[in-house]
């Protein structure tokens, strides 16, 4: 399906290939952007609400301070990222709507438990292609998120088409343009945008792009999910006693956290004292906040030191794309954003400070023990029992299900889509856990 909707006012630089549907629609609303309406759909649909419901590093709750019980979720996350990614955007001639969209929808394929719960579906969907978050999220977009449906051709019933975006907004929403395993030179990742059966829409909306390459806007909005989560997740692990900023200054720590850029974040190249020139010159900031006890000054001094970080981060970005490609509009494939290096690795250690003193606490290895048992034997009870303990939803697609991996990824799905709370609930109904 390739419909062609009327070219809406105001959609800028963005061609009529750009702004087609799976499904071809009428807007109710004349006068809107054809962008406007992905990023309402986004904002209002139930998978970006259930966001409100999963961890991002600090679990509700576990602070050790009983007045700041409101760390991040995935949720405050994705509108962080989504403000930084729409004014990064638009100084660079993106359409603000269309990055803001792609920022409020890169997230909603993660699974309860972040991460850790990620690798355990991973494992339980090895059967039917493996989990990705990223991959989840395209097929919420185009599937499962219940928007628009269409006839399957024959007549044999409707079909959900998900949120039926645009092309473009689908595209700059796909942070791996690739299926498992296409990773260019690097086939053995584990990232990738794309199940097996989900090809067709991903064809539909890649076409004529080149190659492998993230458009313009994608790249926008992984740079931003970077900035907000590196700078944030920082943030949520001082406020909740977990770090304390002293200790950086100490040799056998700092080389804990580079040893740990160097394993999970900064390019492998970047040597020791490189990530250490770049710790170093976030610690020589005026702003940086020395000596954080929780104080309502020293609060006011930790918020500016954020903002301070996300304007330098974006800046440079900034700075550096415009001064490869002058002033122009940048859009889809007429650019790639420019990260100075020097920010990137800025970046990458504060990556490796939230993880070092907060995903790798000690009670933290014990939770993902119990979160993978969960969820596993959530998986063994539901494929035991299914269609019962499936939503509606799910239970119509298992039962419609043609074989046993496609009734498998529909297990996934539903999985997939708990919050951590729920996850836990059902687990507990289905083994009689207490």
């Amino acid at each position: 399906m390739d419909g062609n909707n009327e070219f809406p006012h105001g959609a800028g630089h963005y061609d009529e290939a750009a702004l087609r549907r799976w499904v071809s629609e009428h807007d109710k609303r004349p006068g809107r952007t054809a962008f406007q309406r992905d990023r309402a759909r986004v904002l209002h649909s139930a998978a970006l609400r259930r966001l409100a419901g999963k961890t991002q590093v600090v679990t509700p709750g576990a602070t050790a301070q009983a007045w700041d019980a409101t760390p991040r979720t995935r949720l405050t996350h994705s509108l962080e990222c989504a403000q930084v990614g729409r004014e990064l955007g638009a100084a660079l001639g993106c359409d603000p709507d269309l990055v803001e969209a792609a920022c409020l929808a890169h997230d909603l394929g993660h699974p309860p438990f972040g991460h850790n719960g990620e690798r355990a579906l991973d494992e339980i969907a090895a059967p039917c292609g493996g989990f990705e978050g990223n991959a989840q999220s395209l097929r919420l977009l185009s599937r499962l998120e219940p928007k628009r449906f269409v006839e399957e051709e024959g007549g044999n019933g409707v079909v959900s088409v998900g949120l039926n975006l645009t092309r473009a907004t689908l595209d700059a929403a796909t942070k791996y343009p690739w299926p498992r395993g296409g990773r260019p030179g690097d086939p053995a990742s584990r990232k990738f945008g794309v199940y097996e059966d989900d090809l067709p829409v991903f064809e539909w909306f890649r076409r004529g792009a080149p190659g492998r390459r993230r458009c313009f806007e994608a790249q926008v909005m992984d740079w931003s999910d970077d900035v907000a989560y590196s700078v944030h997740d920082v943030e949520d692990g001082l406020h909740a006693g977990h770090l304390d900023p002293n200790l950086l200054l100490a040799e056998p720590e700092r080389r804990e956290v580079f040893a740990v850029a160097a394993e999970r974040y900064a390019p492998p190249d970047a040597e020791e004292a490189e990530l250490a020139e770049a710790l170093d010159r976030l610690l020589e900031q005026e702003w940086w906040p020395h000596g954080y006890d929780g104080t309502a000054v020293a609060q006011a001094r930790l918020k500016d030191a954020t903002s301070q970080l996300i304007g330098r981060f974006c800046l440079a970005a900034e700075g550096a794309t415009r001064a490869a490609y002058g002033s122009g509009r940048l859009t889809r494939y007429a650019a790639d954003l420019v990260v100075p290096r020097g920010t990137r690795l800025e970046c990458d250690v504060l990556k490796a400070v939230a993880d070092r003193y907060v995903m790798q606490r000690p009670d933290q290895e014990r939770l993902r023990r119990d979160q993978h048992a969960v969820l596993v034997e959530l998986a063994e009870a539901l494929v035991a029992r299914a269609p019962d303990g499936l939503d509606p939803q799910f239970r119509a697609l298992f039962t419609a299900a043609d074989d046993d991996a496609a009734r498998l990824r529909v297990v996934v799905d539903q999985i997939a889509s708990l919050t951590d709370a729920s996850a836990r609930r059902l687990h507990a109904r289905l083994t009689g856990a207490g």
